[in-house]
């Protein structure tokens, strides 16, 4: 199935399109999924907000990086905001409304179009795309939203604590407040804003599972995910890629050991770090003599839900361990070293493609499957690979409030609840989950409690009129990995465009909000009313 692309957000007025400098009363840098729901919180609060964006889609990890959503267990009945909610249900309504589904399928009220194993919403980023570029229209079509698609935050004019504007694609943006939802946290540095990267010492935070030393380089792995069918019979072998040799013979450095070659179905079980076999079949239907089918592990379109002859075979994403890049940074590195590590980790994606289609051992005793075709169309680029790398870790900012292993992580605490934050703004759950990182650790996956998002890790220490919107909040090395996933990013997002949205309406600062007992409570209650979950009920942990 194709959706045709819209084009309508990314136009604008003739006036608009030669202006130079742009007036706001929020600039959201950053049309990430949670830069995405800042920009929506703001609006429905009537502001006027100019969202940016890199690419030429909006929605982030959920649409440019192709990435269905990870959740949580309950994430049907609670656990996120009203307004992720009304996402999800979008997605839905929109395949029953779109697409040819089977009667089977469209009277499942809880509908999976892809079937996938990692979520309960596997499904085609464009229709993640539609769903949002329809909740932006009428904010567009008023002139309340203005929406800058292919710009990039290159400079920020900066007086004391406070941004007075930001240049993005040529643009100047003036705005009493900035959110930063870039993907790596780009604004920071723009800014001058103070900020970490990587891993902190276990002296700095206390952490059960920090290293010994500050390693500020030391970042997870970034993916290009792309997405296949499989259409046996046929031959869709993509040309040789130029690096090849050297990733189908890379056999990973880390520590604990990686278990053999990286392109094999070997590898790293997450929470033990033994070896673990995984299983790859694009045949069947179900699990493998090998347990998982990576085949169904992120399926994105399983063509049984479709009536028949509208698919000629299932979708199913790839973002697995064996094309996680982690040989280097893209983040604080200059231009030609970020340039070379995101052409490896492309030539990383598309050599697993190759080894799959030619030398990858299968079931039966043969090798590769030349029938696998990689979907280009699916995620709208040249190459085939997604527009932007799947980001797991960004800058983060140093905020009044840090969250530390240890008031989430289940045998850090050692406690049956998670911190319980008298600020909180939101909540989530997530195992801390960190994939093989650049400096050199394989997985550090533990378990964690539901958790809350504190006001405090949303509010910088110093500049006033910058709030993080995406996964560059106050959270550490170690908890960036169960604050990262798809709908905690949209509450911290959600909450941020909230918090700017009662800054203006009191005319104060976000810092007053959170130190002021009346006004906290007050902001507690607005978001609430606005669908905002603030607290768990008692669960176990993940």
């Amino acid at each position: 199935m194709h959706i045709r692309r819209r084009e309508f957000l990314g136009l604008l007025p003739a006036a608009l399109a030669r202006a130079k400098e742009l007036s706001c009363d929020v600039a959201v840098i950053g049309a990430s999924t949670g830069g995405c729901a800042a920009a929506l919180a703001a609006l429905r609060n009537g502001l006027r907000v100019v969202l940016t964006e890199e690419t030429d889609w909006i929605g982030g990890q959920l649409t440019s990086q192709a990435v269905p959503p990870d959740e949580h267990p309950w994430i049907e009945s609670f656990g996120c905001t009203r307004a992720y909610r009304d996402y999800r249900n979008a997605v839905r309504a929109f395949y029953r409304r779109h697409y040819p589904l089977t009667e089977a399928a469209r009277g499942r009220a809880h509908l999976n179009p892809g079937d996938g194993g990692v979520s309960r919403l596997t499904h085609e980023p464009r229709v993640s795309l539609a769903v949002l570029e329809e909740s932006f229209a009428p904010y567009v079509s008023s002139g309340q939203l203005t929406l800058l698609l292919r710009h990039k935050p290159t400079a920020a004019d900066v007086s004391g604590d406070r941004i007075r504007a930001v240049t993005a694609g040529g643009r100047v943006i003036h705005a009493p407040y900035f959110l930063d939802a870039t993907e790596l946290g780009d604004l920071l540095p723009l800014a001058r804003a103070e900020y970490v990267t990587g891993a902190e010492s276990r002296k700095q935070t206390g952490e059960l599972h920090a290293p010994e030393r500050t390693q500020p380089a030391d970042m997870q792995s970034f993916t290009f995910c792309f997405a296949m069918d499989y259409l046996p019979g046929e031959d869709h072998t993509i040309d040789k890629p130029e690096e090849y040799a050297f990733w189908r013979d890379y056999v990973p450095a880390l520590r604990p050991p990686w278990p053999g070659k990286l392109l094999s179905w070997s590898m790293s079980e997450p929470k033990t770090l033994t070896a673990r076999r995984a299983f790859f079949d694009p045949t069947l239907q179900e699990r493998g003599q090998g347990g998982l089918n990576l085949w169904l592990y992120r399926r994105i379109a399983n063509k049984e839900n479709f009536v028949p002859g509208s698919y000629r075979s299932d979708i199913s994403l790839v973002n697995w361990p064996q094309n996680d890049y982690w040989l280097g940074n893209i983040c604080d590195v200059n231009e030609t070293e970020a340039a070379r590590h995101l052409r490896r980790a492309r030539q990383l994606s598309l050599s697993l493609l190759y080894w799959m289609q030619t030398e990858a051992p299968r079931p039966d005793g043969g090798q590769g499957w030349r029938g696998l075709r990689l979907r280009d169309d699916v995620v709208d680029t040249e190459d085939g690979l997604a527009k932007y790398p799947y980001i797991r870790e960004a800058r983060r900012i140093q905020a009044e409030f840090t969250v530390l292993e240890q008031h989430v992580g289940t045998e850090a605490r050692g406690k049956p609840t998670a911190e319980e934050f008298a600020d909180s703004v939101g909540v989530g759950s997530y195992r801390i989950d960190l994939h093989p990182s650049s400096g050199g650790d394989n997985y550090i996956d533990v378990s964690s409690l539901p958790f809350q998002i504190p006001l405090g890790a949303l509010i910088p220490k110093r500049v006033e009129n910058l709030l993080p919107a995406c996964k560059n909040l106050g959270v550490t090395h170690i908890t960036n990995g169960c604050y990262r996933l798809h709908p905690v990013e949209w509450n911290i997002g959600e909450s941020a465009g909230l918090l700017a949205a009662e800054a203006l309406r009191l005319r104060t600062t976000p810092r007053a909000i959170r130190n002021t007992a009346t006004l906290l409570r007050e902001f507690q209650a607005r978001i609430q009313a606005q669908g905002v979950e603030i607290a768990w009920p008692k669960l176990r942990p993940l």
